[in-house]
């Protein structure tokens, strides 16, 4: 039992080992995704994928007006474009939360609110009704369902997919649960973390999250580190974090982390604060050597484009010297507004990235259904496996469900 769990008492970690599942369990693998895997073509995994109910519903929040701020609070400041709705005219979305995620106790009350009519949020500001597709604009009801999920994976060949979790689609943790339960050879999911909350209740965080795990069978770890500096700005690898990550790296499931820029919003030098981040995260991953790990969305792009051309620098390598350290490749969603398909431009963020991080390290994500702001689903397949003419077919094989079916277990 770790240190964790003497902290809590109640926490006990399944054995992993031999040929156990993501929580520990004897793994079956479900006769058709079998099947699947039997086949002579290579099986099709998306490391990246939703689903939630309306964003005005309490999705595990105590209110529903609770979840609406994190969804104000996000669409304040998500790049796409806001716009007045009687004359579609560009605005400001800033006023939405001016001072960013310091702002979650206290936004401003500009009557945000959620339109099922139209499938989008709207708020008012002089007296001018204002929106942001955010969401993409066909969800019915402003939620997606596992049902609508696995309509689009059908229909662009996706076998399995992978369920994250954000505070403002929902911290439910048994919502997850039933949508894999609904799909249960075709879904996985990640259990939501408050990150937040984590220096001052790590007892209770820990407990739901093995409750995520144990009981209710979830799969991996999501972590937003971002978050986690709301309430306390001590990086998160150690000090009062301790007892959760022993806790947490001892379920056996992976642990996929969103980093962004710190606390302060990396006080006017965002990607220097964002390789500081990488430098935590190659901190914990000396910690805990034995978990398996992945960052999600890629690399911040829009903080690497100089011009028309991605400027990486050296050290944002360096994390995935570590095999155990994943990437995830997910281009159209954060760029799609900047480039078309089929992203010329793109291909040599993904040859950079096979050269050197390796396909074995890198994993095919869309964040659908959000992907479907700028192309469909299938297209989003289709940038990498029909235009990027250096991808290897096992480069292409590892990229597109190699990768993540090792990373989940899927099928051991």
């Amino acid at each position: 039992m770790s240190s964790g769990a003497a902290l809590c008492g109640k926490y006990r970690p399944k054995p992993v080992g031999g040929s156990a599942g993501p929580a520990g369990c004897a793994m079956m693998v479900p006769p058709r995704l079998g099947c699947l895997m039997r086949r002579t073509f290579a099986l099709i995994v998306d490391s990246h994928v939703y689903c939630f109910p309306p964003v005005d519903s309490p999705a595990g929040h105590a209110t529903s007006a609770e979840h609406l701020k994190w969804v104000q609070i996000t669409v304040a400041g998500h790049h796409q474009r806001a716009f007045q709705t009687s004359d579609r005219r560009a605005t400001d979305a800033r006023p939405l939360a001016p001072g960013g995620l310091s702002d979650l106790p206290d936004l401003p009350d500009v009557d945000f609110r959620a339109d099922h009519a139209t499938g989008r949020v709207l708020w008012t500001i002089d007296g001018e009704n204002c929106t942001k597709h955010w969401l993409p604009p066909n969800l019915r009801n402003l939620e997606f369902t596992p049902h609508s999920l696995i309509g689009e994976m059908d229909y662009a060949g996706v076998d399995v997919g992978l369920l994250h979790t954000d505070p403002a689609l929902g911290r439910d943790a048994s919502f997850q649960a039933a949508s894999v339960q609904a799909y249960p050879e075709r879904l996985r999911s990640m259990v939501p973390v408050d990150e937040w909350r984590i220096a001052g209740e790590a007892c209770a965080v820990i407990e739901e999250l093995s409750v995520a795990i144990e009981t209710h069978q979830l799969h991996a770890i999501k972590f937003i580190a971002d978050l986690a500096y709301l309430h306390c700005d001590q990086p998160w690898d150690d000090g009062p974090y301790r007892p959760f990550w022993q806790a947490a790296t001892s379920l056996g499931v992976p642990v996929f982390f969103t980093l962004g820029t710190g606390a302060a919003d990396g006080r006017g030098q965002p990607l220097a604060a964002y390789l500081q981040q990488l430098q935590i995260l190659r901190q914990w991953m000396d910690r805990y050597p034995q978990t398996v790990c992945s960052l999600t969305h890629g690399f911040p792009w829009r903080l690497l484009l100089e011009g028309d051309k991605f400027v990486l620098p050296e050290a944002i390598w360096a994390p995935f010297e570590n095999p155990n350290c994943h990437l995830e490749v997910c281009l159209p969603v954060r760029l799609g507004d900047l480039f078309d398909f089929p992203y010329p431009e793109l291909c040599p963020l993904v040859h950079q990235m096979v050269d050197r991080v390796g396909s074995r390290q890198l994993a095919w994500g869309t964040d659908m259904p959000f992907q479907n702001r700028f192309c469909t689903y299938r297209q989003s397949r289709d940038w990498i496996e029909k235009y990027c003419p250096f991808l290897t077919a096992d480069d292409r094989s590892a990229m597109m469900g190699g990768t993540m079916a090792r990373v989940l277990q899927i099928g051991s």
